[in-house]
């Protein structure tokens, strides 16, 4: 099993990254990448893109993707008091927020979300962030706003730790790990083709990082690195077995559908049979309860690309305590690393 701090897995996820906002990610990445591709530059979106040189025997070119932000909030006002007010970025439960830590903006100014005490809270108060603030510690609007501008984001202020010898908690491995991932892989042997990378911004809000892939890299095929959802809280025997999604320490999450694309059959072939044949753990998510990836966008582009995401299982995805499994991370990365290796040209025929 790969060792937590053999990755940068926790440099990658205690960085702050909301969406348009991932400078700290990518500085972080670039740094680490330069010494195992070719070709590296950031392209006008902000993604990072780059080549593992192969070993000449495909021409194929085949990308491996991941994306850097994460979800979390914008300022978009402060008030008389100095309290500031926020819109999520991403997807966020705000049923989640009274009370959590953040860190705002770049200079990482800590902060609390702030909601009515129980004493004075109402049986049918609604929890919502335009009735939520952020509070910085400020007395008045000129205070808060000698520190905060508009526009300033905020993150979740939480670090990864591990639970034990395999589970680790922590922000953002949506998707950090699968940025992670990719690296690991950037750092191992070389396939038989040269694989193009790309880190992309944006994908919380509307995969547009990823929007520019398919005309800027033009590749045979896609595999999209992700972090997925895992809901194993226990439930009434009649709805166990429509909220697992999937499971912690099962393996890596092939996709066949979700609420974006319909995964490449032969891809999604080539897959399952490459973990069969390599004593691979891994699962299948549930398609009714997927979100959508980065695949979403890059299998339409051009004349169409064929794509495959596979995903690292997450216990409660976009809060500031996600939980995964490092074993899941490892055989993600030795599931894509043998089918990489194995890829060839009529994997991607459409019979």
């Amino acid at each position: 099993m790969i060792k937590l701090s053999d990755t940068l897995l926790k440099p990658l996820a205690d960085a702050a990254g909301v969406s348009g906002a991932e400078d700290e990610v990518r500085r972080l990445i670039v740094k680490h990448i330069r010494p195992y591709v070719e070709d590296l530059r950031i392209d006008s979106m902000g993604n990072i893109l780059a080549v593992k040189k192969g070993t000449g025997e495909s021409d194929l070119r085949i990308l491996v993707a991941a994306h850097m932000d994460e979800v979390g909030f914008m300022v978009t006002g402060i008030d008389s008091n100095g309290m500031l007010q926020v819109k999520n970025v991403g997807g966020v439960d705000a049923r989640i927020l009274p009370s959590l830590r953040v860190k705002v903006g770049k200079q990482k100014l800590p902060g609390v979300f702030c909601w009515k005490p129980i004493h004075l809270n109402r049986g049918d108060d609604v929890v919502s962030i335009d009735n939520m603030r952020v509070d910085i510690g400020a007395t008045s609007k000129s205070a808060a706003q000698s520190k905060v501008q508009l526009g300033d984001r905020i993150v979740f202020d939480s670090e990864v730790i591990e639970m034990n010898d395999v589970v680790i908690r922590g922000k953002a491995f949506d998707d950090r790990a699968g940025c992670a991932e990719l690296i690991e892989i950037i750092k191992g042997d070389p396939f038989p083709f040269d694989l193009l990378v790309a880190f992309t911004v944006q994908e919380e809000v509307g995969l547009r990082g990823a929007s520019v892939l398919g005309e800027a890299l033009r590749p045979d095929a896609a595999i999209v690195l992700e972090c997925t959802a895992c809901h194993e809280v226990p439930q009434p025997p009649e709805k166990a077995d429509q909220t697992t999604v999937t499971k912690l320490g099962h393996g890596p999450v092939i996709s066949y559908m979700d609420r974006t694309s319909i995964a490449h059959v032969g891809l999604r072939r080539h897959f399952t049979q490459t973990a069969e044949a390599n004593g691979i753990p891994h699962q299948f998510r549930s398609p009714q309860f997927a979100g959508g990836t980065d695949a979403g966008i890059i299998h339409k582009s051009i004349h169409g690309i064929p794509s495959q995401t596979i995903s690292l299982p997450g216990r409660y995805l976009h809060t500031p305590h996600i939980m995964m499994s490092m074993e899941d991370f490892s055989n993600g990365v030795k599931l894509v690393r043998a089918a990489l290796q194995t890829l060839s040209a009529d994997v991607l025929e459409i019979n």
